[in-house]
């Protein structure tokens, strides 16, 4: 039995475009009728077509389909299919990775509330991080612009990354960047050599505090830190480092809460 497009495109659910597509690459060759340039296909061109879209269900392109269909040997075929593989096999890690750091930011926001204005010693994470921004002003030289662009590969697992120096340091300037956990470091391989910075674990006083509205970010939002680590025989040993976590709406402005550790040393009894 013999189909014109029109039929073949409704029995396939596909469209009359990529029929003509197929056809021009090989893929079928139906019968064209010399009086009106009709076109019919058989049951074996639907084979093949039927083909097509089953390649089609595992991500294969259109040109790729079409080749695998009429241009393949079997060695040929059998890598073409292996390097599908690998790519649905990274493809995955990368959703797992992106599923990960997900859970990881939802995680920081859930406990925003909770650690908000209170501290507790941990350990820090371990990092790599650069600088780009100075108080108010960035950084953007050639070497800086073009680091910029290659850490925009690692988004979203950077985080927004920043530095207040401790009270007594001359020529006082608190710092942003870009920071990542050492995980994604290993995971993209990335190279920590200046202007990139390798921090190590240490122990701090961590906490969450928040930054209501436009320029509000200043290092005495941190002051209640020192309180803690005066009052409890703590000495600061460097400058404070954290993370932006997330920013909302809260009592009518713009709200940003950030997670801080500020690194310390306990004062001998």
């Amino acid at each position: 039995m013999q189909y014109k497009i029109g039929d073949v495109a409704r029995i396939l659910g596909i469209s009359t475009d990529l029929l003509r597509y197929y056809e021009k690459k090989g893929v079928v060759t139906p019968i064209k009728d010399k009086q009106n340039d009709y076109r019919y296909y058989d049951a074996w061109d639907l084979n093949f077509l039927i083909d097509c879209l089953w390649y089609k269900s595992f991500g294969f392109g259109i040109p790729q389909i079409a080749y695998m269909e009429c241009d393949c040997y079997y060695g040929d075929l059998l890598s073409v299919l292996e390097e599908k593989q690998d790519e649905m096999q990274e493809s995955i890690r990368h959703q797992e990775l992106l599923l990960h750091r997900l859970k990881q930011h939802c995680d920081q926001v859930s406990r925003i509330k909770d650690y908000a204005g209170k501290c507790d010693i941990a350990f820090c994470p371990e990092i790599i991080r650069y600088l780009n921004r100075f108080d108010t002003a960035y950084d953007y030289s050639p070497e800086k612009q073009k680091l910029a662009k290659q850490w925009q590969n690692y988004m979203p697992f950077l985080q927004r990354y920043f530095e207040i120096p401790p009270k007594d340091t001359e020529n006082y300037r608190y710092a942003w960047g870009f920071s990542l956990e050492m995980d994604y470091v290993d995971e993209f391989s990335v190279a920590a050599k200046p202007p990139v910075m390798h921090l190590p674990s240490v122990e701090c006083i961590h906490s969450v505090f928040s930054s209501s509205g436009k320029n509000a970010f200043t290092a005495d939002l941190i002051d209640y830190m020192y309180d803690y680590a005066e009052q409890n025989g703590y000495t600061v040993t460097g400058s404070a480092r954290g993370n932006l976590i997330c920013s909302i709406l809260e009592d009518g402005a713009n709200t940003g809460y950030f997670e801080v550790w500020l690194p310390v040393t306990k004062d001998p009894l």
